[in-house]
């Protein structure tokens, strides 16, 4: 699967489990806004995160779906930065690993200093494996105040 053509890089940070480039045992995934409001990534789980034989682990799952309904309301500068504060997930079919899979986040309903949002893996044919909607609390300005991103290695890195 190629990452979508219409699209804007997130950053990456250095150490996040699912966007961290530098995390030995993260998932190194790079996010795209294809849309306001709309982000999309592909990734292929490798054996090692499997619960049952061929099958991602679902937590695993979870937390791609956790990161890029999040990931969806981050679009600008500043960054908008959330905590999740509730994750409703519907696993509709296995999600399989070794194989090419497409994850697509979005923007719900703003309500300020919350929001909600939606996200969901597919398979190479399209069909919805699992999903997830999110509500989701901003992160308090304090939590950054003093804090260099860049240093935390937030930054747009070059796709390889």
């Amino acid at each position: 699967m190629n990452q979508p053509t219409n699209k804007t890089k997130q950053p990456n940070s250095k150490m996040c489990f699912v966007c961290g480039l530098e995390n030995p045992v993260g998932l190194h995934l790079h996010f795209y806004e294809t849309a306001p409001g709309v982000v999309e990534t592909t990734y292929t789980a490798p054996a090692h995160f499997q619960g049952y034989p061929g099958v991602l682990h679902g937590g695993i799952a979870a937390t791609i779906l956790d990161e890029t309904a999040g990931r969806a309301h981050m679009g600008g500068d500043p960054p908008r930065f959330m905590y999740t504060a509730k994750l409703e997930i519907k696993y509709r079919r296995n999600v399989p690993v070794g194989v090419p899979l497409k994850i697509v986040g979005k923007a719900g309903k703003d309500r300020g200093r919350m929001a909600e949002g939606w996200a969901g893996i597919y398979d190479p044919d399209g069909n919805l494996l699992v999903e997830a909607n999110a509500l989701l609390v901003n992160v308090p300005r304090e939590i950054f105040e003093g804090i260099d991103p860049a240093a935390l290695g937030w930054q747009v890195y070059p796709d390889n």
